[in-house]
């Protein structure tokens, strides 16, 4: 049972058709979730970053009316398409072809110029930066973000974390090797407290921050619905489960870039 209720993602009900395009648990969900604690409105200028095939991306410009650009700088494991082509498509699906554009990029070179957006938006992504290229790179990500976000702008980040607790001994597999698999979690998930360390660090005040309410029935429905998950049971599905949210979790931040002292 769900802690919380999602009027505007309760509609797209195929949960098979949602995790083929979208990264990591979550889905609609996970979007309407962050977007309603960032406080999205229409026609905001919103960087959307590490964005897979666009589809929560598309759910942004459709139902907040907001003016998307989706970065992603690799190309998809299953056809080796950039996943900025499926974004494209995707767009012309959702109908919003005139609110969205794909560049092939990612943190932290951006190339934009400073103070351009007014809302950054990062989901099941920077984990995975901080999991193959370190701690540094994961700052270095933030900084850029920073620097990018207009005075008085709101940064929402939302990432697979794990529980501050250790990990539970049946589940070592979660210490045992690199990658973006459950085998290099351990280094790739942080606790909500480092987060909003980073993101101090990085300049940023912390308006919000948080474990999520369905952060389990989010993991819970990705185990059951992923293409992945579903073709070999046995895999990360299977080690999904028999965690069963004892250590595993999906943490939020919600970030403001601090305007001048003499602004109003």
């Amino acid at each position: 049972m769900t802690a919380i209720a999602y009027p505007k993602s309760s509609h797209y009900t195929d949960l098979a058709a949602i995790y083929a395009e979208c990264s990591g648990p979550g889905g609609l969900r996970l979007t309407e979730f962050m977007a309603e604690k960032m406080n999205l409105r229409p026609g905001v200028r919103l960087l959307d970053i590490g964005i897979e095939h666009g589809y929560q991306t598309c759910f942004l410009a459709k139902e907040y009316g907001v003016q998307v650009i989706g970065l992603d700088p690799d190309d998809d494991r299953a056809d080796g398409l950039p996943h900025i082509e499926h974004f494209s498509r995707n767009a012309s699906v959702w109908g919003v072809e005139n609110q969205v554009i794909g560049l092939k990029l990612g943190v932290p070179e951006t190339h934009f110029a400073a103070n351009t957006f007014d809302f950054v938006h990062s989901t099941t992504t920077l984990e995975m930066v901080r999991g193959f290229f370190g701690a540094d790179f994961y700052r270095k990500c933030l900084d850029e973000i920073y620097r990018i976000l207009r005075p008085g702008g709101i940064f929402g980040l939302g990432e697979p974390m794990h529980l501050d607790v250790p990990i539970p001994a049946d589940l070592s597999i979660y210490a045992s090797g690199e990658g973006a698999g459950p085998e290099g979690w351990a280094k790739a998930f942080a606790t909500i407290a480092e987060t909003e360390s980073a993101c101090r660090t990085a300049g940023f005040e912390i308006l919000e921050a948080a474990y999520a309410p369905d952060a389990w029935a989010w993991w819970d429905e990705f185990s059951r619905h992923d293409p992945y998950c579903k073709a070999t049971p046995e895999g990360e599905a299977k080690i999904i489960q028999q965690d069963g949210g004892r250590w595993l979790s999906f943490g939020y931040v919600i970030t403001r870039k601090p305007k001048p002292a003499n602004s109003y």
